[in-house]
């Protein structure tokens, strides 16, 4: 376990900010699954994640990051993703140590405290037609809203390659 201590929210807008890009974050009540943040979809508006934290059996870790209501086959993904075998979520302490969250918070952001490159980030497809993307601001106590094409970048200057790939039915 490292010693780092993850990001803020306020030190992931900083890096926004400092990158250009544009963005919009708005607080509400903490959220835990998607069933509990619909009620914001008539305030937020764009395309709403859902994070799933997966692993392989060597241990490699990837974070797929869908539309809400997507569906993603876990049994076949592995196969989509480059994965060494099929894949099972990754434990919350991972999660934490990797991308500084906690289940329930998970979001594309957390690969700004991902510094030594352990998580594979993907992108599904069919998300990225949206021109906004919604994502926590690594808390699920608020909602920033972000360009699909500032999402890439934003990931990019992060050091990591983000992969847009069809990973939902």
């Amino acid at each position: 376990m490292s010693d780092i201590k993850p990001k803020t929210a306020d030190e992931l807008f900083a890096f926004l900010d400092s990158l250009g890009i544009a963005h919009k974050t708005k607080r509400h009540e903490p959220v835990f699954t998607v069933a509990e943040s619909v009620a914001l979809r008539d305030e937020i508006p764009g395309g709403h994640t859902k994070n799933l934290f997966v692993k392989d059996k060597k241990d490699n870790f990837f974070l797929l990051t869908v539309e809400e209501n997507a569906t993603v086959d876990l049994k076949t993904v592995h196969q989509i993703i480059g994965a060494a075998s099929k894949v099972s979520f990754g434990k919350p302490e991972k999660l934490m140590e990797y991308l500084g969250v906690i289940p329930g918070a998970v979001t594309a952001f957390g690969v700004i405290n991902d510094t030594n490159k352990n998580v594979t980030i993907i992108l599904d497809e069919g998300l990225m037609k949206d021109e906004i993307i919604n994502c926590h601001p690594l808390t699920n106590d608020a909602t920033t809203s972000i360009a699909s094409k500032d999402l890439l970048r934003f990931i990019e200057a992060t050091g990591h390659e983000p992969l847009v790939l069809k990973v939902t039915a």
